[in-house]
């Protein structure tokens, strides 16, 4: 049978993986009798834990929120998957912004509680593991939080936004999700002047506040988030949009797709239908030119007159 303080940390590892359980199912995992389970639940109260309870038949224990984070009891896996995650890599010497901050403070923590047998695991991943164009987010926590309480809250922001051109628009939205996809951060909202999804980068919207209004969530044009983000940040914050039929199965366009933004959609066995964007007709000519396949321009027309005066001037130039 196990101590009265190994119990204590078992019964505290049991709450942080499931936060309810049965008083008969805690008392077989530990293998003791439901009255001492009573006291040693009462033993984790006076070291500061809420343990709720409930009796009857049904009866139990729900962990709750207390005044202050309790300690962690963590696998080895996943002691390891939280340094990955908070940043394998040495801190900046400029000091970073607080999110950085703050999750080097955490891994410090951290590193200081593992034993022996994790630090050197830990140590041969930074050896080993290199961060390759880690750009590093400008992005405050403080700015985070604002945006992410208004989306739970529902609340109408109106901001300042810069555009690819550093050109400044007013902005009035309704605030869907914040984003994260590696060093940078979006906000999915709604733009009631535009009447439209649009994304927002966090480092370019200036002086946000909310407008006092609130609002009913709508409907995501793609159904679920990822798959608008996905189109949003692939073909969106483009110039020029286009459409294009090519003459080969999605399988083959894998390397090519990698050069511009891309969504490939199979409508035939030998055909795929991909939508593009680049900040330039030249950008989507080279690409084009490149592209090893036979293909049709659906759209824009402008697309394919530029196509023509290209594939002439490099006629001309060829023939010299």
């Amino acid at each position: 049978m196990l101590s009265a303080t190994a119990r204590l940390i078992r019964l505290l590892s049991l709450f942080q993986a499931q936060r309810a359980w049965t008083g008969a199912e805690l008392a077989r995992r530990l293998e003791i009798t439901e009255r001492t389970l009573r006291r040693d639940v009462d033993r984790l109260r006076s070291l500061g834990y809420t343990v709720d309870s409930t009796s009857g038949v049904a009866g139990g224990y729900r962990l709750g929120a207390g005044n202050s984070l309790p300690p962690l009891l963590l696998e080895d896996e996943e002691a390891i998957a939280v340094a990955v995650g908070l940043g394998v890599g040495p801190a900046s010497s400029d000091g970073g912004n607080d999110i950085e901050n703050a999750s080097m403070r955490a891994l410090a923590k951290l590193e200081q509680l593992m034993p022996p047998r994790l630090r050197r695991r830990l140590d041969k991943l930074r050896a080993t593991v290199v961060p390759v164009l880690q750009k590093r987010s400008d992005i405050r926590l403080k700015a985070v939080s604002l945006f992410a309480e208004a989306c739970a809250d529902r609340a109408l922001l109106r901001f300042g936004y810069h555009d690819h051109y550093e050109v400044v628009s007013s902005r009035r939205v309704e605030p869907h999700r914040v984003v994260q996809t590696g060093q940078r951060w979006y906000l999915l909202a709604w733009d009631t002047d535009r009447e439209d999804w649009r994304t927002f980068r966090l480092d370019r919207i200036v002086d946000p506040e909310p407008t006092g209004a609130h609002f009913t969530p709508r409907r995501l044009p793609h159904g679920d988030i990822a798959a608008y983000m996905q189109h949003a940040l692939q073909i969106s914050p483009y110039l020029h949009h286009a459409r294009v039929l090519v003459h080969a199965p999605v399988a083959a366009l894998d390397g090519q797709l990698s050069w511009v933004g891309g969504v490939p959609e199979a409508v035939a066995p030998d055909r795929t239908r991909i939508q593009t964007a680049a900040n330039s007709l030249d950008a989507l000519a080279v690409w084009l030119g490149c592209l090893g396949h036979d293909f049709e321009v659906e759209s824009p027309p402008e697309l394919g007159a530029h196509l023509q005066r290209v594939a002439s001037r490099l006629a001309r130039m060829s023939g010299r």
